[in-house]
Formats: structure tokens, C-alpha cells, sequence
């Protein structure tokens, strides 16, 4: 059960939501192995992009690896956003995703991201550059509003239908909010009843009985899953197999998990190389260390160690082996308990 956007269809329903620092090619190929129905690249500044900045065009990535291929766009100004639109293009992009969510401050600070819903007319002007460059279906990404005066993700996200926008997506929060509180799912039912193209919910879902709250209760037609899949790049899938038997993956076990865990730290070091590589995956591996916390397979002071064991080093080769002998001691906990 997938969702039509344009003329791609989607091999399930729950998506990998983008975030910076985190869904670099390496997480997306796994996350994508591993079942996820679509998964959205870092945010790529679209200036920096046409501009050739070299860490925005390794974050547009992927092209030969994922189908379908999605780039996230950002920027202020329709000119750039037209421009950024080709050079995705040129890179493979079959779908390229408006940023009107991101609520950092270096992003909001520059106009972009969420401060784009403080100026709807302004938001609409990049919508409308954007579908007009590109020759692949266009989706938008947004939060509730500004803030819970300004809710108007429902106004923002009709004009991007009337624009040629073939899905949206809405993070149940407002910018102001940033990651506090708790996503409102109820809130995104106001997109649902404005638009008739397809809607994605956002936002704290890390189940699949959230997933299943979110959809009941926002009228969306999928879910993106996004911190919830720290540590676990196959919990997408995971998700969607317990929604739709049949679209996504079983949970996997520990030895099938320990294997899909060093793959990605191998990817890491190839993608970002063996020395910036390594700083970049301590993040995952800690992630991965503490999922394994979370469910009693470690305690509270084994994963201490593991930590200070795997994160505090720059060999890589003990990395691998310390991996290894982590999901070894967790498997002989599961199977002691």
C-alpha cells in the first residue's frame, strides 16, 4: 500500500523523514534496504548547491543508489530555488522536496526553513518557482505554523496545491515549539480537510501503534518517521510491515541487526572517509548503544562502557570488532534472560 506522488508510487506508506546531520547517503541507502516507503535527503541549500559548495552537493547524493531519488531543497529566493531545481535534476532527483519546516535558527535567522510561513505570499512565490523549473513531481514539507498564533500550515499548504505541489507534509508542531511538548496529530486533520492531494504526518511517532494514532487522527494518507529511527535506520520498515503486513520488514533479529548496524559503519567510513567518517558514525553507534539500553539488553553501566570504548577512539578497525562483541553481549543477555 503505497501513495501515489505524481506519477511514482511509493512501496509503503511511513517515510524517513530528512534531518540534518543524519540522513546522508549512507543512512538513506540503509534505511531504504531496510524498507522505508521514501527517504528525503539532508536539507540542501539551493544556492550552495548550484554554487557547487562541496557539502551540499555530497548531500544531494544517491542517485545510483535509491529509487526513488529525493532532494530536499531550501532557500529565500525564487530564483535560486529554479536554479537549485536544475542542478537536482542533473543529479538524478526524481523528486525534489521543498524545506518550509526546519526551525534552526541559522536557517530561520537566513528566511528559510519555517520562517517562510510568517510570509505566505513570499512562500507561495518559491512554490511556485519551483514547480515551474522542474520536470519531477514537487513536495512540500512544513510545520503547523510559526507559531500558535500564526496556524496556518492549512492556507500554506492550498496554495501549494494550486501551484502544482503533488504532497505535503506536515511536522505536528509549531516552529516556536522547536522539538518541545508533544507533536499534535489532531492539528493536521485542518491540512487534511484544505487539500486533496496526499498528506504526510510528522512528528514523534516512534510505533506502530503511534503510526497508527497519527493516521486515525491527522486523516493522513502515510507518516514520517524521524528521530525514532536513530539507531535503527530499518525502523521505517519495521513500522510499515506492522501497518501493512506484507510492504515493509519483520523487526530483525540481533545477529541480523549487528550486521546491518556495522554495513552502515562501513558505508560511513567509504561515504565521508576513514578520518571525518569516523566522527560522523560515533552519533549512530551511540544511537545503536543506547536502542540496546532501551530494551534491557545492556545495563545502564555496560553501555556506559561501551561508549566511552567506541566513541572516544579514532580506530576504526577496533570500532569494528568493538561492534561485534556489543551485539555478542546482547545477544548472550537476550538469551540468558
Amino acid at each position: 500500500m503505497g501513495i501515489k506522488i505524481g506519477p511514482i508510487e511509493t512501496r509503503n506508506r511511513v517515510f524517513l523523514a530528512p534531518m540534518s546531520g543524519v540522513t546522508d547517503e549512507p543512512f538513506r541507502m540503509t534505511a531504504h534496504e531496510q524498507g522505508a516507503g521514501l527517504v528525503v535527503s539532508e536539507m540542501v541549500a539551493s544556492e550552495e548547491l548550484v554554487n557547487a559548495r562541496p557539502d551540499m552537493l555530497r548531500r544531494a547524493l544517491g542517485a545510483e543508489s535509491l529509487s526513488p531519488f529525493v532532494i530536499q531543497l531550501a532557500g529565500r529566493e525564487p530564483h535560486w530555488m529554479a536554479e537549485g531545481v536544475k542542478v537536482a535534476q542533473d543529479m538524478g532527483a526524481d523528486i525534489i522536496d521543498i524545506n518550509m519546516g526546519c526551525p534552526a535558527r541559522e536557517v530561520t535567522g537566513g528566511l528559510s526553513g519555517s520562517a517562510l510561513m510568517r510570509n505566505l505570499d513570499h512562500a507561495q512565490k518559491l512554490i511556485e518557482a519551483t514547480v515551474d523549473a522542474s520536470s519531477v513531481p514537487v513536495t512540500l514539507k512544513m510545520r503547523l505554523g510559526w507559531d500558535h498564533d500564526s496556524m496556518n500550515a492549512p492556507d500554506l499548504a492550498r496554495r501549494a496545491e494550486a501551484a502544482g505541489v503533488a504532497l505535503v507534509t506536515v511536522h505536528g508542531r509549531t516552529r516556536c515549539q522547536f522539538y518541545g511538548g508533544k507533536a499534535d496529530w489532531a492539528a493536521i486533520a485542518r491540512v487534511r480537510e484544505a487539500i486533496e492531494i496526499p498528506l504526510v504526518a510528522n512528528g514523534d511517532g516512534t510505533s506502530v501503534e503511534d503510526a497508527r494514532q497519527m493516521l486515525e487522527k491527522s486523516g493522513a494518507d502515510g507518516v514520517m518517521i524521524g528521530r525514532g529511527a536513530y539507531g535503527r535506520p530499518w525502523w521505517p520498515g519495521v513500522i510499515a510491515e506492522g501497518l501493512d503486513p506484507g510492504s515493509g520488514v519483520k523487526e530483525p533479529p540481533l545477529a541480523e541487526e549487528a550486521g546491518i548496524v556495522a554495513n552502515h559503519h562501513e558505508r560511513i567510513l567509504s561515504h565521508h572517509g576513514h578520518h571525518h567518517g569516523n566522527r560522523i558514525a560515533r552519533k549512530h553507534v551511540g544511537w545503536a548503544i543506547g536502542r540496546l539500553a532501551e530494551r534491557n539488553l545492556l545495563s545502564s553501566e555496560r553501555a556506559a562502557s561501551w561508549r566511552v570504548s567506541l566513541l572516544r577512539t579514532n580506530d576504526n578497525a577496533a570500532v569494528r570488532l568493538g561492534l561485534q562483541q556489543l551485539y555478542d553481549e546482547a545477544q548472550a543477555k537476550a538469551a540468558a534472560a
